[in-house]
């Protein structure tokens, strides 16, 4: 059984890769509790950078930070097997313990 840092790095990976503008790459810390979708691209002849996930590990909690995806990474976690209890959608307005 994976990790609950495994679970989440798996499908937030998954938010990466080629898309119709551009590319998204996964930035990690060392100890891989914090992840971050950063994308590259152009829409309409512009150059955008952009970061469009921030996610933490913090404890057995999952802090969302920012999410600009469709469908949102709550679903893929929720699919995963990680309960909802464990998810904080702090992009959302939901608290962050100080020690989560």
């Amino acid at each position: 059984m994976d990790t609950l840092n495994e679970t989440v790095h798996r499908e937030v990976t998954a938010y990466t890769g080629k898309g119709l503008n551009g590319y998204s790459y996964l930035v990690a810390n060392p100890d891989q509790q914090a992840f971050t979708v950063v994308s590259v691209g152009y829409i309409d002849g512009e150059r955008f950078a952009n970061a469009d996930l921030i996610v933490r590990i913090m404890g057995d909690h999952v802090v969302i930070e920012r999410d600009d995806n469709d469908p949102p990474l709550v679903e893929s976690l929720l699919r995963a097997g990680i309960a909802r209890s464990q998810i904080i959608l702090a992009y959302a307005g939901e608290p962050v313990p100080e020690s989560a």
